[in-house]
């Protein structure tokens, strides 16, 4: 079949300028198939994930903007003390934006020693010794630091909270690179006294024997008579119910990902029937010097299959450098879904528009194979 390629190349090259807009429009619609799927994966990791399910996220009940819940930091003693609790981390929450956005800043105030000991975090640039030395001081997230193009040594200012930056890291956990980590004390003065003493959930770290249903039932009932009641859930199942709305309209673009597969479809059909109708001749010829239908079958599927993986490989490319360049993320009430790029993304792309390159030349194909001679040569 290889021996065949210079005259299918030439073929397609024939009618140039169809050949490119069919490329052309492969190509985008691959490259709209790449962000919905990095979407889906983004918010598949951020509530899947193992650890995610064993780790509990204590919040004031019947709160759901960080900026409303707040709970007394000395919840963390009792908390700490419950059966199957390994430890517990008071976070701060702070956000531009409590609704979807794009461009959403989180700051998460911790205490220093528990953030290093509860994220795996690795410095692409600072020192957490400076980290540690600064109450002022925070490490941002790459993805972060690349949308707003910060550096380390700059401040950085969001409402009122100025920080200055004294590290960048890239987390195992993609959506934390879209995070701000600095001091539970300094987050809870940086926007007035009112809110020192108190924290906007508790994350809480369980022994690989304890029950999750369990230790989040036992934590409620210890708080429903205090002061603030709380409604504990797993981090993942936290997080889920927290973008519930986005993750509706991240099912719907699932759809549209279906849509991009069956535009790739139609339009390499079309392109290859027209192809096939232009050569009713020459298809004739070529089976007068000895191809068999079989053989003109498998040159016209060639053409739809190499129209289409090319366009699709140009545009799984061009969405992947975009997702890795810009750091795309989108988050709602203080938990972000990251936009990665990822090697099983662009292979379940190629596959696809392999797949649909088969399915588009399989008509035509047919069609030119069962061209008959005689009929064919008095064609037009």
């Amino acid at each position: 079949m290889f021996k065949f390629a210079p005259y299918v190349l030439k073929s397609l090259w024939r009618h140039r300028s169809r050949t490119m807009l069919t490329v052309s429009g492969s190509a985008v619609a691959l490259f709209v198939f790449c962000f919905v799927g990095s979407v889906q994966r983004g918010l598949s990791r951020l509530t899947e994930d193992q650890e995610a399910l064993r780790t509990l996220i204590v919040f004031q009940e019947n709160r759901f903007c960080p900026t409303s819940s707040k709970l007394p930091e000395d919840y963390v003693r009792t908390a700490a003390k419950l059966p199957g609790v390994k430890d517990v981390v008071p976070i701060k929450v702070f956000t531009n934006n409590c609704r979807a956005s794009l461009d959403v800043v989180v700051f998460n105030g911790m205490p220093p020693e528990q953030l290093r000991s509860s994220r795996n975090l690795k410095l692409l640039s600072g020192s957490w010794g400076e980290f540690d030395s600064r109450t002022d001081a925070a490490v941002v997230g790459a993805a972060v630091a690349q949308r707003r193009q910060l550096k380390v040594g700059q401040r950085f200012t969001i409402g009122e909270v100025t920080v200055s930056i004294v590290g960048i890291f890239r987390s195992s956990v993609p959506a934390e690179d879209n995070y701000i980590y600095t001091h539970l004390d300094f987050l809870q003065r940086a926007r007035g006294q009112s809110s020192v003493g108190t924290v906007t959930q508790l994350e809480v770290h369980l022994h690989d024997s304890a029950d999750p249903d369990q230790v989040a039932a036992a934590i409620d009932a210890q708080f429903r008579n205090g002061p603030i009641a709380t409604s504990t859930r797993s981090k993942g199942v936290f997080q889920r119910d927290t973008l519930s709305d986005l993750a509706e309209l991240i099912g719907f673009a699932h759809w549209l990902g279906y849509a991009c597969v069956g535009l790739v479809l139609a339009l390499v059909a079309t392109t290859t029937v027209m192809a096939v109708q232009d050569r009713i001749k020459e298809h004739a010829v070529l089976q007068t010097l000895g191809l068999r239908p079989g053989r003109i079958f498998r040159l016209v599927l060639a053409e739809s299959v190499l129209q289409s993986t090319a366009g699709g490989l140009l545009g799984i490319g061009a969405g992947l450098g975009l997702l890795a360049w810009g750091g795309f993320a989108v988050g709602a009430e203080g938990v972000t879904i990251s936009f990665n790029p990822s090697l099983d993304l662009a292979v379940s792309g190629a596959l696809v528009s392999a797949i649909v390159g088969v399915l588009a030349g399989i008509l035509p194909g047919w069609q030119a194979a069962r061209t008959e001679i005689v009929t064919a040569l008095r064609y037009g």
